[in-house]
């Protein structure tokens, strides 16, 4: 069965018996970006998941309409289920942190997991943020969502970076192939 490298490494450092998958429905900082319909991010997602018991994919934000806010998620599970949470972001995400809404109030909520990257420049960490951060060190492959949709959008094989079963899914809904690339 395929593995996720990063998943596994977040499992495995942060000691978790579980990791929520949770595509956004409408991200805020993500407002410009083209994305593929939630339902299907969801469907690859659930795909990819099925064969680790660990994870779990949950459409709390993928079902709502609107702009979805991390704090607003952080805030429906901790009344749903009171836990010590962490929240899963790479270190592209770390940088702009400051921008979301109610950072401060995120890190009530959850500890910041940040993935790291090899060979990136660790992000500055000040006041509070230093307190509230842990690194997950990742494995050494370039693997990320961004670079997968950016092959698979100039026809560039995206074999073994997921699932099959995932492949399929995106050949037969044509997600993220430019017109160019696009089988007809």
């Amino acid at each position: 069965p395929w593995r996720s490298p990063e998943a596994e490494a977040a499992l495995e450092h942060l000691r978790l018996d579980r990791l929520l998958l949770m595509p956004a429905g409408r991200p805020a900082h993500k407002r410009r970006r083209a994305l593929a319909p939630a339902e299907d991010r969801v469907a690859m997602l659930r795909l990819a998941a099925r064969s680790n018991p660990r994870l779990e994919v949950s459409t709390l934000e993928a079902g709502g309409a609107g702009v979805t806010f991390t704090v607003r998620t952080l805030e429906a599970l901790a009344a749903a289920e009171p836990a010590d949470y962490f929240f899963l972001m790479g270190e592209d995400s770390l940088r702009e942190f400051g921008t979301w809404r109610e950072p401060g109030r995120i890190l009530e909520l959850a500890r910041l997991a940040v993935a790291r990257r090899e060979g990136t420049p660790r992000a500055p960490l000040r006041g509070a943020l230093r307190r509230h951060v842990v690194f997950v060190p990742m494995p050494g492959i370039e693997l990320s969502s961004s670079a997968i949709r950016r092959r698979v959008a100039r026809g560039a094989s995206v074999r073994y970076w997921v699932p099959d079963a995932v492949l399929t899914y995106m050949d037969r809904h044509g997600l993220y192939r430019s017109r160019r690339t696009r089988r007809t």
